[in-house]
Protein backbone atom coordinates (compact mmCIF):
# COMPACT_ATOMS: atom_id res chain seq x y z
CA UNK A 1 0.00 0.00 0.00
CA UNK A 2 1.47 3.47 -0.84
CA UNK A 3 1.66 6.52 1.91
CA UNK A 4 -1.30 8.34 1.26
CA UNK A 5 0.60 11.12 3.92
CA UNK A 6 3.95 11.19 2.39
CA UNK A 7 5.25 14.57 1.62
CA UNK A 8 5.28 16.62 -1.68
CA UNK A 9 8.46 18.42 -2.47
CA UNK A 10 7.39 21.85 -4.45
CA UNK A 11 10.49 23.26 -4.70
CA UNK A 12 14.40 23.68 -4.18
CA UNK A 13 15.63 27.03 -2.41
CA UNK A 14 18.16 28.13 -4.79
CA UNK A 15 19.76 31.45 -3.27
CA UNK A 16 19.23 33.67 -0.68
CA UNK A 17 17.68 36.84 -2.47
CA UNK A 18 17.97 40.26 -0.89
CA UNK A 19 19.33 41.19 3.18
CA UNK A 20 15.54 40.36 4.77
CA UNK A 21 16.07 36.54 4.69
CA UNK A 22 14.28 36.22 1.65
CA UNK A 23 14.81 32.99 -0.59
CA UNK A 24 14.79 32.49 -4.36
CA UNK A 25 13.59 28.52 -5.05
CA UNK A 26 13.18 26.62 -8.16
CA UNK A 27 9.83 26.12 -8.20
CA UNK A 28 9.28 21.70 -9.00
CA UNK A 29 5.86 22.08 -9.27
CA UNK A 30 3.52 22.42 -12.58
CA UNK A 31 2.19 25.80 -11.75
CA UNK A 32 5.01 28.28 -9.64
CA UNK A 33 2.05 30.70 -8.42
CA UNK A 34 0.79 28.32 -6.18
CA UNK A 35 3.38 29.37 -3.85
CA UNK A 36 1.13 31.90 -3.26
CA UNK A 37 -2.03 30.62 -1.66
CA UNK A 38 0.70 27.94 -0.13
CA UNK A 39 0.10 28.87 4.03
CA UNK A 40 3.46 26.66 5.29
CA UNK A 41 6.32 24.88 3.76
CA UNK A 42 9.02 22.72 6.20
CA UNK A 43 12.43 21.72 5.21
CA UNK A 44 13.56 17.75 6.59
CA UNK A 45 17.54 18.57 7.97
CA UNK A 46 19.58 15.64 9.23
CA UNK A 47 17.73 15.83 12.54
CA UNK A 48 14.51 17.18 12.42
CA UNK A 49 11.59 19.03 9.98
CA UNK A 50 11.57 22.24 10.75
CA UNK A 51 7.89 24.30 9.89
CA UNK A 52 8.08 27.49 8.21
CA UNK A 53 4.89 30.10 7.22
CA UNK A 54 5.59 31.69 4.54
CA UNK A 55 5.21 35.60 4.82
CA UNK A 56 5.29 36.79 1.58
CA UNK A 57 5.63 36.03 -2.39
CA UNK A 58 7.21 37.84 -5.01
CA UNK A 59 7.92 36.25 -8.60
CA UNK A 60 11.27 36.71 -10.82
CA UNK A 61 10.39 36.92 -14.56
CA UNK A 62 6.84 35.37 -13.50
CA UNK A 63 8.55 31.91 -13.04
CA UNK A 64 10.61 31.74 -9.83
CA UNK A 65 9.31 32.90 -6.78
CA UNK A 66 10.81 34.46 -3.78
CA UNK A 67 9.74 33.58 -0.70
CA UNK A 68 10.24 34.99 2.70
CA UNK A 69 9.59 32.40 5.61
CA UNK A 70 8.72 33.49 9.59
CA UNK A 71 11.78 33.40 11.38
CA UNK A 72 14.18 33.81 8.10
CA UNK A 73 14.91 37.51 8.69
CA UNK A 74 18.90 37.62 7.77
CA UNK A 75 20.99 36.81 4.39
CA UNK A 76 22.88 34.30 6.57
CA UNK A 77 20.06 32.39 7.86
CA UNK A 78 18.99 32.49 4.39
CA UNK A 79 22.41 30.96 3.07
CA UNK A 80 22.29 28.20 5.54
CA UNK A 81 18.93 27.15 3.63
CA UNK A 82 20.83 26.93 0.22
CA UNK A 83 20.09 23.14 -1.80
CA UNK A 84 17.30 22.61 0.88
CA UNK A 85 13.90 21.02 -0.52
CA UNK A 86 10.70 22.74 0.37
CA UNK A 87 7.96 20.22 0.92
CA UNK A 88 4.31 20.32 1.64
CA UNK A 89 1.87 18.31 3.48
CA UNK A 90 -1.05 16.40 1.52
CA UNK A 91 -3.60 18.03 3.09
CA UNK A 92 -1.66 21.43 1.34
CA UNK A 93 -1.93 19.89 -2.16
CA UNK A 94 -3.74 20.49 -5.08
CA UNK A 95 -6.73 18.74 -5.91
CA UNK A 96 -6.15 16.97 -9.22
CA UNK A 97 -7.95 15.80 -12.00
CA UNK A 98 -9.07 12.24 -12.60
CA UNK A 99 -6.37 10.24 -14.28
CA UNK A 100 -3.35 12.90 -13.46
CA UNK A 101 -0.95 11.69 -10.64
CA UNK A 102 1.79 13.68 -8.61
CA UNK A 103 5.09 12.08 -10.09
CA UNK A 104 6.27 11.13 -6.53
CA UNK A 105 3.16 8.51 -6.14
CA UNK A 106 3.83 7.11 -9.79
CA UNK A 107 7.84 6.28 -9.14
CA UNK A 108 7.96 2.85 -7.06
CA UNK A 109 4.97 1.37 -9.02
CA UNK A 110 5.72 -2.22 -10.23
CA UNK A 111 4.32 -2.27 -13.70
CA UNK A 112 2.63 -5.38 -14.99
CA UNK A 113 1.13 -6.58 -18.43
CA UNK A 114 -2.29 -7.18 -19.01
CA UNK A 115 -1.42 -10.71 -18.69
CA UNK A 116 -0.19 -10.05 -15.22
CA UNK A 117 3.37 -10.58 -16.22
CA UNK A 118 5.94 -8.60 -14.15
CA UNK A 119 8.14 -5.88 -16.43
CA UNK A 120 9.88 -3.83 -13.67
CA UNK A 121 9.42 -0.18 -11.25
CA UNK A 122 8.89 2.82 -12.40
CA UNK A 123 12.36 4.75 -11.43
CA UNK A 124 11.90 7.96 -13.07
CA UNK A 125 9.34 10.25 -14.76
CA UNK A 126 10.57 12.33 -17.41
CA UNK A 127 8.63 15.20 -18.42
CA UNK A 128 9.07 15.45 -22.42
CA UNK A 129 6.71 17.82 -23.07
CA UNK A 130 4.06 16.29 -25.46
CA UNK A 131 3.34 13.55 -22.37
CA UNK A 132 5.70 12.01 -19.56
CA UNK A 133 7.61 8.99 -20.22
CA UNK A 134 7.81 6.32 -17.25
CA UNK A 135 11.41 5.01 -17.03
CA UNK A 136 11.13 1.57 -15.65
CA UNK A 137 13.93 -0.98 -14.46
CA UNK A 138 13.89 -4.47 -15.19
CA UNK A 139 14.39 -7.17 -13.00
CA UNK A 140 17.77 -7.75 -15.26
CA UNK A 141 18.60 -3.90 -14.62
CA UNK A 142 17.69 -2.61 -18.37
CA UNK A 143 16.04 0.22 -18.89
CA UNK A 144 12.16 0.60 -20.65
CA UNK A 145 10.52 3.74 -21.68
CA UNK A 146 7.11 3.58 -20.90
CA UNK A 147 5.18 6.95 -22.83
CA UNK A 148 2.65 7.61 -20.21
CA UNK A 149 -0.60 8.03 -23.17
CA UNK A 150 -4.01 5.98 -22.80
CA UNK A 151 -3.26 3.30 -25.89
CA UNK A 152 -0.10 2.16 -23.49
CA UNK A 153 -1.01 3.04 -19.50
CA UNK A 154 -3.93 0.98 -18.37
CA UNK A 155 -4.50 1.52 -15.58
CA UNK A 156 -2.87 3.01 -12.22
CA UNK A 157 -3.68 1.70 -8.90
CA UNK A 158 -1.90 3.70 -6.16
CA UNK A 159 -3.37 1.65 -3.29
CA UNK A 160 -1.66 -1.40 -4.29
CA UNK A 161 1.51 0.08 -6.14
CA UNK A 162 0.59 -1.08 -9.49
CA UNK A 163 0.40 0.04 -12.70
CA UNK A 164 -0.74 -2.16 -15.79
CA UNK A 165 0.19 -1.30 -19.17
CA UNK A 166 -0.57 -2.75 -22.68
CA UNK A 167 3.09 -2.38 -24.73
CA UNK A 168 3.12 -0.80 -27.85
CA UNK A 169 4.50 -3.61 -29.93
CA UNK A 170 8.51 -3.48 -30.23
CA UNK A 171 8.66 -1.76 -26.95
CA UNK A 172 9.68 -4.79 -24.91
Amino acid sequence: MRDKEKPLTVGRIICPWGVRGQVKVEPLTDDPKRFKSLPEVFIEFADSAVFYQIESVIFLKDYFPVIKLEGINSRQEAEALRGYYLKIQRKHAVKLPKDRYFICDIIGLCVFDESGNYIGTVKDVLQTGANDVYAVETPDQKEVLIPAIKQVVKKIDLENGKMIIQPLEGML
